[in-house]
């Protein structure tokens, strides 16, 4: 097979298409790895996430058989979803953990600490939803000033905060066409203030 890069989630079951389970067993989520690898038509997984831990099982089980697809060479880099710091910190005592998937955005920061933990051990932090700001992009919000300040749309000030946020912050934000992969792509040029950065973080 021809390498190339991937990345895919193990760790849950679908009932229905509104329903995530997670399943934890070992011995599933390497079944899941497997049937990614034949799905993305790759000999190696750049970036396999556990979609979430299942309380059923110790993390050790869990991320010890990722390790172990690691180990084999069909997994490079190990990731969590939707972790606390101590989750985390449980899990590197079995692997090395690259990233970590949880929700972050202006509108929804319970995982400040998170953030902070990871930038300070070298962890990757992808936050989902990234643009989900609630009532705070409205007429008139902190967001829509600045972005007005800054030339800018709601949405590409919210993802520029969070690139000055933190150098380990890498937002995964979902986009259905090409003008709204380009609006996205444009927060990388977007040079906010310390006082903007400042004014949209005092809004949560």
């Amino acid at each position: 097979m021809t390498a190339r890069r991937a990345s895919t989630k193990v760790g849950v079951l679908r009932p229905s298409p509104t329903e995530w389970v997670p399943l934890g067993h070992p011995s599933y989520l390497c079944r899941q790895a497997e049937l990614g690898l034949r799905r993305l038509r790759t000999d190696r997984i750049d970036l396999l996430h556990l979609h979430r831990l299942d309380p059923a099982y110790p993390i050790a089980d869990q991320v010890g058989a990722l390790a172990q697809l690691q180990q084999e060479g069909k997994v490079r880099h190990i990731g969590l979803s939707e972790v606390t710091v101590e989750q985390l910190e449980e899990a590197r005592r079995t692997a090395p953990i690259a990233a970590v998937q949880n929700l972050y955005n202006l509108a929804a920061r319970d995982h400040e600490d998170v953030v902070d933990h990871t930038a300070a051990h070298g962890i990757a932090f992808l936050p989902f939803f990234p643009v989900a700001m609630g009532g705070h992009a409205g007429l008139g919000s902190p967001v829509g000033a600045v972005a007005a300040e800054l030339g800018v749309t709601p949405a590409q000030a919210a993802l520029a905060w969070l690139l000055r946020r933190s150098p380990n912050l890498v937002p995964i934000p979902g986009t259905g066409s090409a003008a709204h992969l380009a609006e996205n792509m444009g927060a990388l040029g977007v040079e906010m203030s310390a006082d903007q950065f400042e004014r949209l973080a005092d809004t949560a």
